[in-house]
C-alpha cells in the first residue's frame, strides 16, 4: 500500500510511520521528507499531488493553530487554525481525491478540545469540531469503495513537557498507543468513524 504521510516527522507522525512501516510510506513535511508542502496553501498541495502521483492512503498528522485567550484572540489568530489544521485537511481530501486510487482512505487528525475544553483552546476547538462534521458528512460522499476517518489523540506522553500545562488533569498516552487508531483507520475497513485515543465522550 503506498500511503502518503504529511506530518511524518512529528511526535505522532513518526510513530504512525512505524507502526505503517511495512508499506510504502511517502514522507512528506513542511520543510522535511521525501516531499515538501504547506497545507495552509491550496497551490502547494495541488504541488505535492502532482509531484506524489496515484497513492491508495492518505495520513495527515500535521495542523498549526494558535492558543491564547479569548478576548485576546484577533481574526488573524483564528485564520491561522481555520487555513491549515481544518481547511489544510480538507484541502488534501478534495484535492487528492483526483489521485487516490480505488478502495483507498483518508485519515485525518483532531483532538479533544471540542469536548473536552481547555483554556485557551477556542480556536483548537472550533477547528476540530469542524473537522468532525466534515468526516461524518464526507464519509456518505466519497464513492469508490473509498473511506475517510478521524483520530483523536489525546495529550501524548512525549509532548507532556511541551503542552502539559495547557491541559490540567488530563490522562496522558504513549504516542506508540495513539499511532494505533491510525493503524485501524488505514487498515481496517470502517469510515466516517472518529477515533478518540486515550479519552472518552461525556454521555
Amino acid at each position: 500500500m503506498r500511503i502518503i504521510l504529511v506530518g511524518s516527522t512529528g511526535v505522532i507522525g513518526s510513530a504512525v510511520a512505524a507502526e505503517l512501516g511495512k508499506h510504502d510510506i511517502v514522507t512528506v513535511g513542511r520543510t522535511s521528507g521525501s516531499f515538501n508542502v504547506d497545507i495552509a496553501e491550496p497551490d502547494s498541495i495541488d504541488n505535492l499531488f502532482d509531484k506524489v502521483g496515484a497513492f491508495d492512503a492518505l495520513v495527515c498528522t500535521a495542523g498549526a493553530v494558535h492558543y491564547a485567550p479569548l478576548d485576546q484572540f484577533t481574526n488573524e489568530q483564528f485564520e491561522i487554525g481555520i487555513r491549515s489544521k481544518l481547511m489544510g485537511q480538507v484541502n488534501l481530501v478534495v484535492k487528492g481525491l483526483q489521485r487516490i486510487r480505488d478502495n483507498g482512505s483518508f485519515t485525518l487528525t483532531s483532538g479533544l478540545t471540542n469536548e473536552d475544553p481547555i483554556r485557551q483552546g477556542s480556536s483548537a476547538a472550533l477547528v476540530n469540531g469542524a473537522l468532525d462534521g466534515f468526516v461524518r458528512s464526507a464519509a456518505i460522499e466519497l464513492g469508490r469503495g473509498l473511506r475517510i476517518n478521524l483520530v483523536s489523540p489525546t495529550l501524548v506522553q512525549e509532548s507532556v513537557h511541551l503542552y502539559g500545562d495547557f491541559f490540567p488533569g488530563t490522562v496522558s498516552m504513549p504516542v506508540r498507543e495513539v499511532a494505533l487508531g491510525y493503524v485501524k483507520s488505514v487498515e481496517g475497513g470502517q469510515t466516517g468513524r472518529v477515533y478518540r485515543m486515550g479519552w472518552v465522550r461525556d454521555v
